[in-house]
């Protein structure tokens, strides 16, 4: 058993994520009761296994491959659940927007359960005290409610199991191991309840990565807000059929209240009793309030952060790093990856952020490209003729002009062409217009100005020496941003990367106050309950950190606005559009947007333009479709299992 002990201090060092690769264990399942109750820290260890099962959507997980997912698997190693979302595209235009991996993991469940009755049946041995034992059936508790909270909003209502079920089995009649799937509403309502009932059990402070009281109100307050979403706009993509009759999916109107009403009181739990407030909430200036932004993704502060999983050095062993910063670095500034740069902000997003106007009331501040106002993209840019030189666009002095003054989280979590990384200035420029008015998009065409200097479409000639629009389309070789934009938001740009994948160690954070904040804000709004000045003051909150002054009114347009900027590339965008019911609307066709900066030499001096376009990745499938079906997804072994499966499978 000696080689089965794993220091749980180590585990907390590491956020738990990655611990099971230093087991020599068996599955739960195969392992006798005797040797899992044979020493405290043979129990320890398994504990470690546990938080492995949580499906948090973190640097690891791939929505076409799934959770811990660290292992090469070409392009789909740089993919990101924002690409599914309107806040971000992946450069080469490939993938869906919907997860495609199996997510089934009653095993996982399985051993969650074997876990308690193992750790409750060493505490009356006598191999863990009353106090440890408590907190490890809680945070097993957790867990298994997190993998339900994954479950159910990817299939509805799911069966619940939370108990050992071998003292069920009757030989020969495997059926009566079988259980049938909840209703939606009583799936949210069990995982609200365990998130509830475990914050009671676990520690109020800070233990490493282990879960706390704090972190299971946070996943409370989430896990409600997300039903309440359902129940009030389901008839938004109503469905018809079997699981919808037996209200597997979908959750009656009349529940929206209660659910708000959790979240609320959730919320204002953490906020009144925690002891949290947000990092550097009153900067002296916008250049601070940046620099603050940023370092909030990279310091993991105690004080904001209520959930966060941590991560080792995984040069050695790559079960435990990530490759964050690897994966979505630039072509400028690459150490040595072979997939990186593919991370494509969409102008969507961009647009959302406000100036500094704060006139009080917080409308967004979109990007300027025509002096006459008409800001529409351009279809098929590339084509010869799609972009008309007889329309008024701005000549700009340099790439970055067009950005400036804008939110502090604009510049903190994107980065723009012209900004500058790791030292270096971005290039970011899809085309040049040559001094007779020719134009050169999407390919690195060179001209002479009137300046008697060569120019380059995509602002140099060396493919390592710009970041922007190489190779569109190219599975292989398209490691650069084809919307305009790159990710700055978890980017270490202070450190000197390392080129192994895996190397990278900073800290996921899965929920954070700000989140909670955004969350009693939407659900005041949504329902008229709990405390709208209280509520106002914490969407202002938000905006002061960033630097604003003015206070903007409560409202459901503001709230989600505020929560698209300030979450941005956090994991929490995709979600947000299925429980609001939007992707069908905005994905019927849709096309995200990008931003094409462009060098113009038909003066003297060259000047920028900027050229609003779609995503080429996007045109070229002549838009994404989400259909309502997809907000549900297919219920897996029904032909063994016996489930009812879901609309339209």
């Amino acid at each position: 058993m000696k080689k089965n002990i794993l220091s749980l201090a180590l585990c907390a060092l590491v956020g738990f994520s990655g611990c099971d690769s230093f087991l020599d264990l068996e599955p739960l399942d195969k392992v006798s009761g005797d040797r899992l109750t044979e020493t405290d820290g043979g129990i320890k260890a398994l504990l470690a296994n546990v938080y492995a099962t949580v499906p948090m959507e973190d640097f690891v997980f791939r929505p076409y491959t799934g959770f811990n997912a660290r292992d090469y698997d070409g392009v789909n190693g740089s993919s990101n659940i924002a690409f599914l979302s309107d806040e971000a595209a992946r450069s080469e235009g490939g993938g869906g927007i919907t997860e495609s991996f199996e997510y089934w993991p009653y095993g996982d469940i399985r051993q969650v359960n074997i876990f308690i009755e193992t750790v409750k049946s060493s505490q009356e041995k006598g191999i863990l005290n009353a106090e440890d034992a408590t907190r490890m059936v809680a945070e097993a508790r957790f867990a298994r409610a997190y993998i339900y909270f994954g479950l159910a909003k990817r299939y509805g209502g799911v069966p619940i199991i939370d108990r050992v079920q071998d003292g069920d089995y009757v030989p020969g009649n495997g059926d009566v191991l079988r259980v049938p799937r909840s209703t939606e509403s009583d799936t949210w309502k069990f995982i609200i309840k365990e998130f509830g009932e475990v914050a009671g059990d676990l520690p109020t402070s800070t233990d490493g990565y282990r879960f706390t009281k704090w972190g299971a109100l946070g996943m409370k307050s989430r896990a409600a807000l997300f039903a309440a979403s359902l129940a009030k706009y389901w008839d938004k993509a109503a469905l018809a059929g079997e699981a919808v009759t037996q209200k597997l999916v979908g959750i009656d109107k009349s529940e929206a209240d209660f659910f708000y009403g959790e979240c609320i009181l959730a919320s204002e739990e953490i906020i009144n009793n925690s002891g949290k407030s947000l990092y550097a909430a009153n900067p002296s200036s916008v250049a601070d309030a940046v620099n603050n932004y940023q370092q909030l993704f990279l310091n993991t502060p105690d004080n904001e952060v209520l959930l966060a999983r941590g991560y080792a050095d995984g040069t050695t062993n790559p079960n435990q790093g990530h490759s964050w910063s690897l994966y979505y670095t630039l072509a400028q500034v690459n150490p040595g990856a072979l997939r990186y740069g593919r991370f494509s902000p969409t102008l969507d997003l961009v647009d959302l952020y406000e100036d500094y106007t704060d006139d009080g009331t917080g409308k967004s501040a979109p990007i300027k490209t025509r002096a006459d106002g008409m800001e529409q993209n351009v279809t098929r840019v590339q084509l010869e003729g799609s972009i008309k030189l007889t329309d008024p666009y701005i000549q700009y002095e340099d790439l970055s002009a067009p950005f400036k003054g804008k939110d502090a989280r604009l510049q903190a979590s994107i980065i723009v062409p012209g900004a500058t990384y790791a030292g270096t200035r971005i290039l970011m420029q899809g085309g040049l217009i040559d001094p007779n008015g020719k134009i050169f998009i999407y390919n690195n065409n060179s001209a002479l100005g009137k300046d008697g200097k060569t120019y380059f479409a995509f602002g140099a000639e060396g493919t390592a020496s710009y970041s922007g629009f190489g190779n569109l389309g190219n599975s292989e070789n398209g490691n650069y941003t084809t919307t305009g934009f790159s990710v700055r938001k978890y980017m270490e740009e202070f450190k000197t990367l390392s080129s192994n994948y895996n190397s990278v160690t900073t800290p996921f954070i899965d929920i954070r106050l700000a989140e909670i904040y955004l969350n009693y804000a939407e659900a005041v709004v949504e329902s008229g309950k709990g405390d709208k000045g209280k509520a106002a003051e914490y969407l202002n909150a938000l905006r002061h950190r960033a630097a604003h002054t003015d206070n903007i009114p409560l409202t459901l347009e503001n709230v989600l606005k505020e929560r698209r900027v300030e979450l941005a590339f956090e994991g929490k965008r995709f979600w947000d559009m299925v429980r609001r019911r939007e992707n069908h609307q905005y994905f019927d066709a849709g096309m995200r947007s990008a931003l094409v900066p462009m060098i113009d030499l038909r003066q003297d001096t060259p000047k920028y333009i900027f050229v609003r376009a779609n995503f080429h990745g996007d045109e070229l499938q002549n838009g994404r479709t989400f259909t309502p079906q997809s907000y549900y997804r297919s219920i897996p072994g029904i032909s063994n299992n016996g489930l009812v499966q879901n609309p339209g499978y």
